[in-house]
């Protein structure tokens, strides 16, 4: 009987072993099983390359998941939702969008502002019309391009007119400011105001001119999870990496201030 203690007493500790690792190994599961499956992203237009960016790094991150991105102007989103759009996570170019959400329900949980971004004006490659600020707007020979009021770049567009004492005269109103940028891209206008991501994201296809009024329309960016999120924990997750220091260091790249 005492030769069979010292057997009896390891096979125990192994058992013992075995059922620890399980449960750690049970635990990881545990934790990760809310980042599975897709994840749904209504996201402003002028975040689609950080957005993009910030996608593929979240899928690296965990295997398995597939985040897929709806990008638009921010009041178009905002109407999707509110009409029951199946969306995990809202990001919003203007506070003002994001309330519409809060206020039906649609977003129950407190929006957090990640970053903030301002105009600029943006003119084809070599600024054939010798644009020279924000007074040129006004000039009825010039082909002018801006957001409509109910998106948040056109919205930021009037406040800066309004304190420029400036009269726009624009040839086109767009309902994103990626359509703004397209228009100034392909040289079908002399001048537009967009946020200033979408002229670095443009790259040499525009040029960039600041104007000094762009301080007084500043877009503060909100995000939050959607109420009837299809997928709550993968939402929670993507915004945890928009709002972690990888997260902030693609946005800032990008040309966003912090909030």
């Amino acid at each position: 009987m005492s030769r069979l203690l010292p057997v009896a007493l390891a096979a125990v500790l192994v058992l013992a072993g075995c059922s620890s690792g399980d449960t750690g190994a049970s635990a990881r599961t545990t934790a990760t099983a809310g980042i599975t499956g897709d994840v749904t992203v209504f996201a402003a237009a002028s975040l689609t390359e950080s957005f993009t960016r910030l996608g593929k790094d979240f899928e690296a991150a965990h295997p398995g998941v597939k985040v897929t991105f709806n990008f638009a102007g921010s009041s178009a989103l905002a109407t999707q939702i509110n009409q029951g759009a199946p969306a995990d996570v809202f990001a919003s170019a203007a506070a003002k969008n994001m309330t519409d959400v809060t206020d039906t329900g649609a977003v129950t949980g407190k929006p957090v502002t990640f970053v903030t971004n301002t105009l600029e004006i943006a003119v084809p490659a070599g600024n054939p019309a010798r644009v020279a600020g924000l007074r040129d707007f006004a000039k009825a020979d010039l082909k002018i391009a801006l957001c409509a009021e109910q998106v948040p770049c056109g919205a930021a567009a009037k406040k800066v007119f309004g304190a420029a004492g400036v009269t726009a005269a624009p040839d086109t109103l767009e309902q994103d400011v990626k359509a703004v940028l397209s228009k100034v891209s392909l040289g079908e206008v002399d001048a537009a105001l967009v946020y200033r991501t979408d002229v670095k994201a443009a790259g040499d296809k525009v040029e960039g001119i600041e104007f000094p009024e762009a301080d007084k329309a500043v877009n503060e960016y909100p995000i939050a999870a959607c109420a009837k999120a299809p997928n709550p924990g993968g939402a929670k997750a993507f915004i945890d990496y928009v709002l972690s220091d990888k997260g902030k260091a693609v946005l800032t790249k990008a040309g966003f201030g912090a909030p």
